[in-house]
């Protein structure tokens, strides 16, 4: 979603959306954790290979999340909402 779809927004969807975004921190914070976590036990298994460089395979997915969730937490602000 990007910012016109956020600014097109009620304020009770946009508050859904605040809710919903901040499970998607924590996720994103869990996701992140087993993949560097499976790059490590890798790594000290196996040398470095493959999986070693796993993590780097989702950091343009979180920094998107991280985008969307700055629009979002600005916007909310805006309206006053937060």
């Amino acid at each position: 979603m990007n910012q016109k779809e956020l600014l097109e927004l009620t304020d009770q969807e946009l508050l859904l959306e605040a809710k919903n975004s901040k499970r998607t921190k924590v996720y994103d914070a869990v996701i992140f954790g087993v993949l560097i976590g499976i790059a490590i036990y890798s790594s000290i298994k196996n040398g470095f290979g493959l999986l070693t460089f796993l993590p780097l395979v989702y950091i343009p997915i979180a920094a998107k999340n991280k985008t969307k969730n700055t629009a979002l937490e600005s916007l909310l602000k805006e309206r006053n909402l937060k």
